[in-house]
């Protein structure tokens, strides 16, 4: 898969891309619904022996248009995103940077800049997609601003449980710890990916110990507690537990929150490794206990819970 990072204006020739279908959209998460609009662009691409593109934005456009002060977080950050077009079959990904600019453009300058102008010839979105200066260009209107020069497929509503299934439904599933609801949504388990940093190395010390998660600041994290979790390291998949808190019993002070995984039936030394953790089910609120007797009974229990969770032997 090819990325190509633009700018308003790009310098990019026509007659020096790939002909292409594309699916345009912000993405957040790449959902069922996302993954909808995703699937019939690479249909029609394959249909029209024509290159399979995704058009995406970053940072998200409220950044921007609403002159956001705190950092927006992410289902999927901009690096976790490209990774998920590229498992999806994508042959070209263009992430367009979203500033003043291009919040500033027409609907028809954005079509002829950022569609005609890269080679596009049949455009797939959802129907809620709009584009242009105070979004004045949707899915209804688009006709009017493609001169018939673009072919426009508008893909209806996607629902589960006959609700919309948006990135914000996922949030919200996200914020109360229903990870399984979430998974149906996202068609997936919800996933961080970070890099095993040093940590306290306490959890050795009581049978317990854990791989230290640092992850990008602009990942939207679930609801605080203890969960089940699947953990990737390379191409391997292994079970175990994850905190996501503030480790109240050690720290009264801690500002972040911090991400430590116990990782069952393993001794391996990961320090400096990426890995993926996949949150798989909420099992209990972060505590504070009142001493390591009463937390090491209680992460037994979590262990027990986790392991008939995964089905898998004590």
């Amino acid at each position: 898969m090819e990325v190509t990072s633009l700018y308003y204006p790009h310098s990019l020739q026509t007659n020096q891309l790939p002909a292409a279908v594309a699916a345009i959209g912000f993405f957040d998460g790449v959902h069922k619904g996302h993954q909808k609009v995703i699937d019939k662009a690479k249909q029609i691409a394959h249909d029209e022996n024509k290159h399979a593109a995704v058009i995406t934005f970053d940072p998200h456009p409220s950044v921007v248009l609403q002159q956001k002060k705190d950092q927006v977080k992410y289902i999927t950050p901009i690096e976790h995103k490209i990774k998920r077009m590229e498992m999806l079959g994508v042959d070209n990904l263009y992430i367009i940077r979203f500033d003043q600019p291009l919040a500033q453009l027409s609907p028809q300058a954005f079509i002829e800049h950022f569609i005609v102008g890269l080679n596009i010839s049949h455009l797939v979105a959802g129907y809620d997609f709009t584009f242009g200066h105070k979004g004045a260009g949707n899915m209804d209107n688009i006709h009017s601003y493609t001169a018939n020069e673009l072919a426009i497929t508008k893909i209806s509503r996607f629902d589960h449980q006959e609700e919309k299934i948006s990135s914000t439904r996922i949030r919200e599933s996200l914020q109360y710890g229903e990870m399984e609801k979430a998974e149906v949504l996202l068609g997936r388990p919800f996933a961080l990916t970070g890099e095993v940093v040093h940590g306290d190395k306490r959890g050795r010390t009581i049978g317990y110990p854990t791989a230290n998660l640092k992850i990008a600041d602009n990942y939207f994290l679930p609801k605080i507690g203890v969960y089940a979790v699947e953990v990737q390291i390379g191409e391997t998949f292994y079970y175990g537990m994850a905190n996501l808190g503030y480790n109240p019993t050690f720290t009264d002070d801690r500002e972040n929150t911090k991400i430590e995984v116990h990782i069952f039936d393993f001794n391996e030394n990961i320090y400096g490794d990426n890995v993926t953790v996949y949150w798989k089910k909420y099992i209990r609120d972060e505590e504070k206990f009142t001493g390591i007797e009463e937390l090491v009974d209680k992460l037994k229990e979590d262990e027990h819970v986790s392991r008939e969770f995964f089905a898998i032997n004590h």
